[in-house]
């Protein structure tokens, strides 16, 4: 998940160095097109020395997730937001190389994993704990340079100390997974029959945290009859095809005494899960929104939400830092199913085909091994 930024000059990505300066490896965005550039001349983030408050640290592997897709196809979205010359990447876990003088919490070898959001603070809901959606935030591997590359630099307050039992194929992709455990837990989910529209890799995600929170009983909706196999394995109690149509709605209220679910997941963005999801849904019911429609849709407003006096959740991001300690709670607990998702894993040199995994549907989850 992404969010406006307020860009400066000081956020353009550096793309040169000074004769004899460190350099890394880096996946660059060098081109306006499709792809992406690998540089193996990359200048170290402010030339490997971290400012007072900063950590920089050695990358060991990165997650591969729908919006690096988006940049590396270089579509609409990505053309308006992301900075030609940036390195991308936004999900990693590495290990700490070096500390800032005035860096008090975070030491060096510590197996850590970051918050890729960057609020300034100051402003409103940085002060009230809602810095998620703070105004002027920055994300790595979006607004400023992100973690496909052997050292990333970042703020000491967003570094997350990795327990020793999280794997680092799982610490990779925390970023993703607390996308999916905010969505969860901001529905209240224990006890009650929960709607999944969309299992991509975030819904599946949602899909174990939902059942490891307590859903009494989780319907998921997709169109790839593999991911919806994946689902029933991972926590889903029923699965269904949309591609046949919207009879799925009356099965699930026939199983919800004809009232329809307590809470809908939305996680695919689709017009017609949008709809289709609010309709199965029961009056007085709790919407979850995280999926990104592509252009805007007609909806029902009236039918769907006044009328059905639904609550309707915007979801953004995680909550910093209630949403990682929750990740971690659940990690810990045993009982949630993540090794599936994470169907590759490969050299960073791989990247193309990484990508070209993601475009066809083949992968769920690719993880970057940047540096074993």
């Amino acid at each position: 998940m992404v969010d406006a930024p307020v860009m400066t000059q000081t956020d353009t990505p550096q793309t040169s160095s000074r004769p004899g300066a460190p350099t890394m490896r880096a996946l660059v965005k060098a081109r306006p097109a499709e792809g992406l550039d690998f540089d193996a001349n990359r200048p170290l983030p402010n030339g490997g020395e971290p400012g007072p408050r900063e950590v920089l640290i050695r990358v060991r592997a990165a997650g591969v997730c729908g919006t690096d897709r988006h940049i590396w196809e270089w579509d609409d979205w990505a053309a308006s937001r992301i900075p030609v010359g940036i390195v991308t990447g936004h999900e990693f876990v590495g290990v700490v190389e070096k500390v800032g003088e005035d860096v008090t919490t975070i030491k060096r070898g510590m197996r850590v994993s970051a918050e890729g959001h960057i609020a300034k603070g100051g402003d409103y809901n940085s002060r009230t704990g809602n810095a998620h959606i703070a105004r002027g935030m920055q994300i790595i591997g979006v607004d400023r340079d992100g973690c496909f590359a052997d050292y990333i630099m970042m703020p000491e307050e967003n570094v997350w100390p990795l327990h020793e039992a999280i794997p680092d194929h799982i610490a990779a992709i925390m970023d993703p997974l607390g996308n999916a455990v905010h969505t969860v837990m901001s529905a209240n989910v224990s006890a009650k029959n929960v709607l999944i529209t969309g299992v991509g890799t975030i819904g599946l995600m949602a899909t174990t945290v939902a059942r490891a929170a307590g859903a009494s009983r989780i319907f998921v909706t997709d169109v790839n009859n593999d991911r919806l196999q994946l689902a029933r394995r991972i926590g889903a109690d029923e699965a269904f095809n949309t591609r046949g149509g919207d009879d799925w709605i009356d099965e699930v209220k026939r199983a919800t005494r004809d009232e329809g679910v307590d809470v809908l997941l939305e996680m695919s963005g689709a017009p017609a899960a949008f709809n289709d999801g609010f309709s199965a849904l029961r009056n007085g019911g709790t919407a979850a929104l995280l999926g990104l429609p592509s252009k805007k849709f007609d909806f029902d407003w009236n039918k769907h939400v006044i009328f059905k006096g639904a609550t309707v959740l915007g979801i953004n991001g995680r909550r910093m830092f209630e949403t990682w300690y929750q990740m971690e709670a659940l990690l810990l607990s045993g009982r949630l199913r993540l090794d599936e998702l994470v169907t590759h894993q490969m050299p960073m040199s791989n990247y193309a085909q990484a990508f070209s995994l993601m475009q066809s549907g083949e992968a769920i989850k690719v993880v970057l091994n940047i540096n074993d």
